[in-house]
């Protein structure tokens, strides 16, 4: 018998346990050269291209042409044009002269001010969501664990990140769905980061359990403070590959804010 489920006015999708279905999934990574079938539409032409960039296929800082996108995703130069618009304003992309882009470069400043922004949304959305989270969240959230220890059992990366970001979401959604967006984008950017700069991402599971069962017990302000650890311990290891002297004074001050307790995990 095929599995129900069911759209919550929050854009939620319920399942049954391990086997819930994230309302959201990120999109999936696929090979740059998808051929001539690609979608001509600017939607799935902005798709394709965004995923090749998070996913490091489009190298951070390298400098193209429209026409050599043109031919290497397949699709036409108009929809192409709006779907670099869309990544410009998302600061993936720049435009240069004649036609041609650059991939937005990873730097100290940009993984700072992301996770500045990420740890103080996150522990301020996790706050407001412990509160209302029903048996079915934490029981969902429970079969995100599970399909992320399943993912990284076998070492598939593209599948671990699905129940990863639905995990993160799931905790913060009763800030709304405009901090929820905001959210999402922020964990896209992120993604460079951790891919970029070493680290086996999907040996969190302890920290994931920390902040779950804090979670289950009711404790908003310690699953804030478990989270925001959580989103150090990452900072420490992109910075120790990335740029070691790096001041993370601004980051410091942010989290002394939201997460004080966390701070000395810095």
């Amino acid at each position: 018998m095929a599995r129900r489920t069911t759209t919550r006015g929050d854009g939620r999708v319920r399942g049954n346990g391990a086997n819930a279905t994230p309302a959201e999934a990120p999109p999936t990574v696929t090979p740059a050269r998808t051929g001539r079938d690609a979608s001509q539409s600017f939607v799935g032409v902005h798709a394709q291209l965004r995923a090749a960039i998070l996913a490091g296929e489009i190298p951070a800082g390298a400098t193209t042409s429209q026409a050599a996108l043109v031919n290497e995703f397949g699709v036409g130069r108009t929809p192409l044009r709006e779907a670099l618009r869309m990544l410009q304003r998302e600061r993936l992309v720049t435009s240069e002269p004649n036609h041609r882009v650059r991939i937005a470069e990873l730097s100290s400043e940009d993984a700072e001010e992301l996770y500045i922004m990420r740890i103080t949304l996150e522990a301020v959305a996790i706050r407001m969501t412990v509160p209302v989270l029903t048996p079915t969240d934490l029981a969902e959230l429970e079969g995100f664990m599970a399909q992320m220890a399943h993912y990284a059992k076998t070492g598939n990366m593209a599948g671990y990140r699905v129940p990863h970001s639905e995990f993160h979401h799931r905790l913060g959604y009763a800030a709304g769905s405009r901090v929820s967006a905001e959210i999402a984008e922020l964990f896209d950017h992120s993604e460079r980061y951790r891919r970029g700069y070493g680290g086996k991402w999907q040996d969190r599971a302890e920290e994931h359990r920390a902040i779950l069962d804090a979670a289950t017990a009711g404790d908003a302000d310690g699953a804030a403070g478990l989270l925001a650890e959580h989103y150090l311990h990452t900072v420490r290891l992109v910075f120790e590959v990335m740029d070691p002297s790096h001041d993370l004074s601004r980051l410091r001050t942010a989290v002394s804010v939201v997460a004080p307790g966390a701070v000395t995990r810095l």
